[in-house]
């Protein structure tokens, strides 16, 4: 070992390798909880990809596992490290590289923060749609490797509908150039999307171009109270069953707003169970209508108050709002995340049953999501110095997952697989797509270095 940090310091400059264990200790986890991680034999803090090829180079022919982190925001274990590893951070790769207002896309490096490329590209009056809650501290390399969606989602889509090309370099330390900078193009098989989601156990991502739109117009937003969540669960299902075109559908449950006007020192109604906060970019009356219809929906499916914001400072602090509600809920104790995804027609029943576990097994879950395509994170709160709550925080962690199976769903909509849902994984797509998986990674990876043990397991 000792001989692979020599040979990585002979390649590397000096600031790109970190080898001094209290420093290395802060990449050793990502922000999941209850997931296994090793202390790193080294840190390569990779400036260009120049560094990422020579410490993969190294990793591959002494047969150590490679780990390829971002901002370490993720929240499945992905990024863990594993003992004896070499963590390849992208942290250092930060620069928006090309940005091209004709064409509509954007030449990014992957350790750039997501709100910070979408800044950049609203300079331009460009817009880039996938916007999870987390974009102020999450990159664009985790984004791609989990496949991230966010809160405009439901009418935009997730990152991989905006990926044209990726640059990768693969097991063997060769760099991957795939996909396109043009509209169109199928030239043969789409590997960028293959990569995309992979959570770096095919390679690593080390620039992106991504597909942009137009600036879309001055949102309106709105917020509507209900007694409870079912309730809410079957006004969305009115609001998508009548065609209305939202640029945001999200709802939070009691537990989650009074956790955030905790945190916040927001004043967000506490008496309400469940809130939905809905958004129209569609402009001037178009967007006015859009929202008045979703008002009107929602008064019909029972709703106690609806409430259109005064001003677009206004809607952006419900915004705000939603955007903090799990780390809000990290204030209340230990976390478990879900990242359950189900059909939209059985969204309220999903919101139901969530209830029913947190009632039966005597815990706490924050309800919260993206309810516009049915991808729901119920949150389970607990004490973690106490066993048995912990215990029971583990079963409802794993009831919702199945619950959301059951219904025809999927057990990560967003968050990924990493070490934390691997069994799930297996459970959910069967023994057939598995064996597949285990071929693609055994033809792209066939000494097992990059990332072993995420996602699927060996």
């Amino acid at each position: 070992m000792s001989d692979v940090v020599e040979l990585l310091a002979q390649v590397l400059p000096r600031e790109a390798l970190v080898t001094d264990p209290d420093r290395m200790e802060s990449y050793r986890y990502d922000r999941a909880m209850f997931c296994p991680a090793g202390m790193p034999l080294a840190v390569v803090l990779a400036r260009e990809t120049a560094h990422v090829q020579a410490a993969v180079k190294i990793a591959a022919e002494a047969g150590v596992p490679v780990v390829p982190q971002g901002a370490r925001s993720g929240l499945s274990g992905a990024a863990n490290a594993l003992d004896g590893c070499i963590v390849i951070s992208l942290e250092k790769m930060d620069k928006v590289l090309a940005i091209e207002p004709i064409d509509r896309y954007v030449v990014t490096q992957p350790g750039v923060y997501n709100a910070v490329l979408s800044r950049a590209v609203a300079e331009h009056g460009l817009f880039y749609p996938p916007d999870p809650s987390s974009w102020e501290f999450c990159s664009i390399g985790g984004n791609l490797s989990t496949n991230s969606g966010g809160l405009c989602c439901v009418k935009y889509g997730v990152t991989t509908d905006y990926v044209l090309g990726l640059e990768v370099v693969l097991a063997d330390g060769r760099v991957l150039r795939t996909g396109r900078k043009t509209v169109k193009g199928v030239a043969g098989y789409d590997l960028a999307k293959l990569i995309v989601g992979s959570e770096g156990t095919l390679g690593i991502i080390t620039e992106a171009t991504l597909a942009l739109r137009p600036q879309a117009a001055q949102p309106r937003t709105m917020a509507a109270l209900f007694d409870s969540g079912p309730a809410a669960g079957e006004a969305i299902l009115e609001i998508i069953r009548s065609g209305v075109s939202l640029s945001l559908l999200e709802i939070m449950d009691q537990t989650t707003i009074r956790a955030v006007n905790a945190y916040k020192r927001m004043d967000l109604p506490e008496e309400a169970a469940a809130m939905l906060i809905a958004q129209s970019d569609a402009g001037g009356e178009a967007g006015a209508a859009d929202i008045a219809m979703v008002a009107k929906l929602c008064r019909d499916n029972g709703a106690i108050e609806c409430i259109e914001a005064d001003d677009p400072a206004e809607g952006e602090l419900l915004l705000e709002a939603r955007r903090a509600a799990l780390i809000a809920l990290d204030e209340l104790g230990t976390t478990m995340i879900d990242d359950v995804a189900v059909p939209r027609s059985r969204l309220a029943e999903f919101i139901g049953l969530c209830e029913e576990i947190a009632k039966d097994l005597d815990i706490t879950i924050g309800v919260l999501g993206h309810a516009g395509d049915g991808n729901m994170h119920p949150t389970v709160v607990f004490d973690q110095t106490d066993p048995a709550q912990a215990e029971r925080a583990q079963q409802a962690f794993d009831k919702v997952m199945e619950v959301g199976l059951q219904l025809g769903g999927t057990i990560t909509g967003e968050h990924g697989v990493g070490v934390l849902k691997r069994t799930w994984l297996a459970e959910e797509i069967g023994p057939v797509a598995l064996d597949v998986h285990r071929a693609i990674k055994q033809a792209m990876d066939p000494k097992n270095i990059l990332n072993p043990g995420k996602v699927v397991a060996e």
